[in-house]
Order: structure tokens, then C-alpha cells, then sequence
């Protein structure tokens, strides 16, 4: 889970015991400045599985630049499933 858009959520810790998963926080923001070159290793490594295809994030819609106030109206609307796209594609 990336984000609180909807305010910071509470866990039942049952669950975990349950499911036999566990749950770790991070603090994206400061890991980024105290270790940039870990940063960049990990977004590498996340962009090369994107490439080969092992992971496909969920995208729900793509709007061209112009319409970039539609996809942060839909964001604030919260009707997003996933990632809005903004794309900027040369004419």
C-alpha cells in the first residue's frame, strides 16, 4: 500500500496471523535521500521487469497532456482504479 488517500487505514493484526503474511511501513521519501543510489538500483531493476513483462501495473485510463485537468479531477474525485496516465506524445 503506497498513500493514505482516503486517510491512514487501521489493520486488524489478526489478519496477519491468519494469512501468514506480515506488513512493513516505509518512508519512500526519506529512504530516497539517505540511500539515492539503492533508489536508482531498485527502479532499474522495477523498469526491467516492466520491460520483460513480469509485472504490469493497473492502469485504468490515459489522457493526452491537454486533458491533464480531467485525470487530477479524477483523482480528486477519487473515481481512479489504479493509475491514471498523462501522456505526452509529440505532434
Amino acid at each position: 500500500m503506497v498513500g493514505f488517500p482516503a486517510g491512514i487505514p487501521s489493520l486488524p493484526l489478526n489478519l496477519t496471523l491468519l494469512k501468514s503474511v506480515s506488513v512493513t511501513g516505509v518512508f519512500w521519501g526519506a529512504h530516497v535521500a539517505r540511500e539515492p543510489a539503492l533508489h536508482a538500483a531498485n527502479m532499474a531493476d522495477l523498469m526491467r521487469l516492466y520491460a520483460e513483462g513480469r509485472i504490469r501495473p493497473r492502469i485504468s485510463r490515459a489522457y493526452p497532456l491537454e486533458r491533464a485537468a480531467e485525470a487530477i479531477a479524477a483523482l480528486a474525485g477519487r473515481r481512479a482504479l489504479g493509475k491514471l496516465v498523462v501522456t505526452m506524445d509529440a505532434a
